[in-house]
């Protein structure tokens, strides 16, 4: 819509065909693309690692989303990082441990399936 407005705007001011404004989505939410199944499983696999799920809707995972409507569902797990897309993102070594164990115990759950 803001675009929308502004384009108005811009023609208004300098007139017809001075802007166009070709409009169209790339980055859709994967809720509607990801089983509930699959939340379970990843909740369950950091159970299974000692871990206490969080669970809770974030903006973010444009890859994943993308992969998602492609056929490949990819919900976001944690990876343990701090501080995104930020000057001072980091990432502890413990942290990056405890994804690779639940990554590998999702794995597992999947494989015995």
């Amino acid at each position: 819509m803001v675009m929308r407005k502004k384009c108005r705007i811009i023609k208004q001011k300098y007139g017809e065909g001075t802007v166009e404004l070709d409009l169209k989505d790339s980055y859709y939410n994967m809720k509607e693309k990801i089983d509930p199944e699959i939340i379970e499983i990843a909740k369950q696999a950091m159970e299974n690692v000692g871990i206490k799920p969080i669970i809770k809707a974030i903006r973010g995972g444009t890859d994943g989303a993308r992969l998602s409507y492609m056929g490949l569902p990819c919900p976001n797990i944690f990876t343990g990082g701090h501080n995104f897309h930020g000057r001072y993102e980091y990432i502890p070594i413990p942290s990056m441990e405890k994804a690779v164990k639940t990554i590998i115990e999702i794995i597992k759950i999947v494989s015995e399936k």
